[in-house]
């Protein structure tokens, strides 16, 4: 089942969105800059509960790299279908995701990816699709033994990953909650609340949609990202590292980590940002990118 077309936030201008099924399941990304071709491409992969759209205020700025953009509604988000049960743990995610770079022979693709998406881009770079990924990188990204704060993206997140722990909450409950922890993640809060809350909050608002939402923070497993994050020292590709400075979610002591592990990597702390950093400072995000990006060897 897909979400209302109605409940959905605009992403960017521009771009054409599109469909693919993969899988049993019916994606919908969106792409910028398709005459550029399918070598080289960008792909951004966004946060849990997020969606494509919380790339909106950084797209504009990375149409100007001479490659294409391919941003993506993961699996229970956005305009993709929200199946229930389902894996949509990061394994799950880089499943139907290498899938995707097969079937649209994407080559030498640059993985960007935010919290969540950064752990779905480290299993594609480091198991599933090491082959057609030149180069990552990693927003505020899980890794390690860190994928989930205490209190966010919901309050109390080891109760809320027991089983039943949905039928304990009403979908007026949790929409509050989500309302309440959300800003938290940001360093400008009350301007979140009135330009972006709504987009985070209300496309949960349904009993399938609170349930999928549960199923999401259960699988924030950590030993899953731990199982490849220490493998990016053997990665050999390019790796740039962006973390808000203000990052309370996944602190920046993972950033330094990460970047003291994997020779050769960059590392890009963004001043006065949370771990909402494409909200907080989309331009110092895509600075830093379009930077890498420039840096790279030429595409064949």
């Amino acid at each position: 089942m897909t979400q209302s077309t109605a409940q959905i936030p605009q992403v960017a201008g521009a771009g054409e969105r599109r469909t693919i099924r993969l899988i049993h399941y019916n994606l919908t990304y969106y792409v910028y800059g398709a005459e550029h071709g399918t070598d080289g491409a960008l792909v951004l992969l966004h946060d849990v509960l997020a969606g494509a759209f919380a790339w909106r205020d950084v797209i504009p700025a990375l149409t100007s790299t001479g490659r294409a953009l391919y941003v993506f509604d993961l699996l229970g988000h956005g305009l993709s279908d929200h199946p229930w049960p389902a894996d949509t743990s990061v394994w799950g995610h880089a499943d139907y995701l290498a899938m995707f770079l097969d079937a649209l022979q994407l080559t030498n693709v640059v993985l960007v990816g935010h919290g969540l998406g950064g752990g779905v881009a480290q299993i594609l770079a480091t198991r599933l699709s090491r082959e057609r990924v030149a180069a990552l990188v990693l927003i505020d990204t899980v890794c390690y033994l860190h994928a989930f704060a205490e209190d966010w993206p919901l309050p109390q997140m080891k109760e809320r990953q027991e089983y039943d722990a949905p039928k304990r909450a009403s979908v007026e409950d949790v929409l509050r909650d989500l309302r309440a922890t959300l800003p938290a993640a940001s360093t400008r809060p009350e301007q979140f609340k009135q330009q972006m809350l709504d987009d985070f909050v209300n496309h949960w608002n349904s009993e399938l949609h609170k349930e999928v939402l549960y199923q999401h923070i259960r699988n924030l497993i950590p030993y899953y990202v731990n199982s490849v994050s220490s493998d990016l020292q053997r990665v050999g590709k390019p790796v740039l590292i962006i973390w808000g400075e203000e990052d309370r979610q996944i602190p920046l002591k993972y950033a330094q980590r990460l970047h003291r592990e994997i020779p050769g990597s960059q590392l890009s702390i963004i001043p006065q940002a949370g771990h909402l950093v494409l909200f907080d400072a989309p331009e110092a995000v895509a600075q830093a990118i379009r930077e890498f990006v420039a840096s790279l060897p030429g595409r064949s």
